[in-house]
């Protein structure tokens, strides 16, 4: 997986740098797909049911299609093969187009190194292979994992980015030690089921948009700085000249932020072996 990068024939592609993209299946040898495995998504501007507008710099980007995506891998003993690499315009990681022996087909996460035909199946008695999908009871321990369950039969919700992975640490009774992508160390029920592999894409975080309007195709808006506001807008703002703001960071709302912790879930303290600071 390579990043592309670009003459400075205008100064955004001085800095431009895209993904190749050569690990995916070329569009004319992509098998046809049914219209179920998409649905259409509506934007909301960063507005609520009634207009009001709750979450800023959200509007305009791309029309795009929802691809859905087989999270929870509940095709028990039923072995699949990879029909296609696919780009995801709705994440970061690419996704993977399975065919499944019974005919069905789905969308699963591409982990890094599944190609092309290569055989995928979810079962506990499946190969430790990167696209299989197993218990963590059945896992050996230090094995790299995605597509993390946090509850056995809810579906993975953890470790679902470009290049990211969770490594199981340790295995106590019913629970399992893993460390998860921020580096914290959780207690997982070792009935909750994940996905082998590294995920693909792993040169994600190395490109950069190189001008303002990339992050408009995805749906950006412009930000502005508190400090260039008045103090009616922004705690940062007001001040003679270019002013710095003073005080602690905080939201145009008063909240403190950079470094303030504002997790409150007591309730799942008791499952955190060590925290990721």
């Amino acid at each position: 997986m390579a990043v592309k990068t670009f003459k400075p024939t205008t100064p955004s592609n001085r800095y431009k740098t895209v993904a190749d993209f050569s690990v995916l299946t070329k569009k004319k040898d992509q098998p046809s797909k049914p219209r179920s495995l998409t649905v259409a998504l509506t934007k909301s501007g960063g507005r609520n049911q009634f207009g009001k507008m709750t979450v800023r710099h959200i509007g305009g980007g791309h029309r795009r299609r929802y691809r859905k995506i087989d999270f929870l891998r509940d095709k028990l003993e039923i072995p699949g093969k990879v029909a296609s690499l696919e780009y995801d315009p709705n994440r970061t990681a690419y996704i993977a187009l399975i065919n499944y022996a019974d005919g069905e087909k789905r969308y699963i996460l591409a982990p890094l190194g599944l190609k092309v035909g290569d055989p995928v199946l979810a079962s506990d008695k499946a190969d430790i292979k990167p696209g299989n999908n197993l218990s963590l009871s059945a896992i050996p321990v230090g094995t790299f994992l995605n597509n993390l369950e946090v509850e056995p039969g809810k579906g993975g919700k953890l470790s679902r980015s470009a290049g990211g992975y969770a490594q199981l640490m340790a295995k106590d009774g019913i629970y399992c030690q893993v460390k998860m992508p921020s580096g914290e160390v959780r207690l997982l029920h070792s009935r909750c089921r994940a996905s082998i592999g590294q995920l693909a894409n792993t040169d994600h975080e190395n490109i950069a948009l190189g001008k303002a309007g990339r992050n408009r195709w995805l749906g950006v808006r412009p930000t502005n700085r508190g400090v260039s506001m008045n103090p009616i807008d922004h705690p940062h703002g007001g001040g003679e000249g270019k002013s710095s703001g003073g005080g602690h960071p905080r939201t145009p709302w008063g909240v403190p932020t950079k470094g303030y912790k504002t997790r409150n879930n007591k309730r799942t303290d008791a499952f955190i072996v060590k925290r990721r600071k």
